[in-house]
């Protein structure tokens, strides 16, 4: 819980209290200033989540929290997300992509992050290793990063390759601390102003 806690808050960097709440169902993000409080984001929750990426880290050698950094900004946490684009669950996959992945059900949360993590893996291998092209190649295909060999100019892709690079710099940086999301009941307040 505390690696999807700092998720919610590397996407909201403003000088203020940050509260964020898991009431089994739903995390949801507050800010706090005074008296106000303003809700920023709230993401459904499943107990099951969070071991997923664990497992699908594990089957095919990626970091866990790399997906995590994934699938918070492709689709807020939620398994039945559907972009414009027709990206589909908690990963976004495109379907094409998903059937060459081996998704037969791309709204099955298992599934979805297996086969997304399957998906990093190759891309990994593909790029050596090198993070931008990784997440580039994530969010705007590989026949984008090889047309300008390198991480597109899309405006768009830019601020993906950044987010998702803070996100996960953040979720790697908590090292010590546990990986487990599965607390029914989770409080933590921090104070993001410099």
């Amino acid at each position: 819980m505390k690696l999807l806690a700092i998720l919610l808050l590397a996407s909201t960097a403003h000088a203020a209290d940050i509260v964020i709440t898991n009431d089994g169902g739903a995390i949801t993000a507050y800010r706090v200033k005074g008296a106000a409080r303003t809700t920023l984001v709230t993401v459904q929750s499943s107990s099951r989540t969070p071991s997923l990426f664990e497992e699908a880290a594990q089957m095919h050698g990626v970091d866990a929290r790399l997906l995590v950094a994934i699938a918070g900004r492709e689709s807020a946490m939620n398994p039945n997300a559907v972009s414009p684009r027709g990206a589909c669950g908690l990963m976004q996959l495109m379907p094409a992509t998903a059937r060459t992945l081996g998704v037969t059900d791309i709204f099955d949360p298992r599934e979805n992050v297996l086969g997304a993590a399957r998906y990093v893996r190759r891309l990994l291998d593909t790029y050596h290793g090198d993070l931008d092209l990784v997440l580039a190649a994530y969010n705007a295909g590989p026949g984008a990063v090889q047309r300008y060999n390198g991480v597109p100019p899309f405006p768009e892709t830019q601020a993906y390759v950044k987010n998702v690079r803070a996100v996960y710099g953040k979720l790697s940086a908590c090292r010590g601390e546990s990986a487990s999301y599965a607390s029914p009941h989770f409080s933590l307040v921090r104070n993001t102003s410099k």
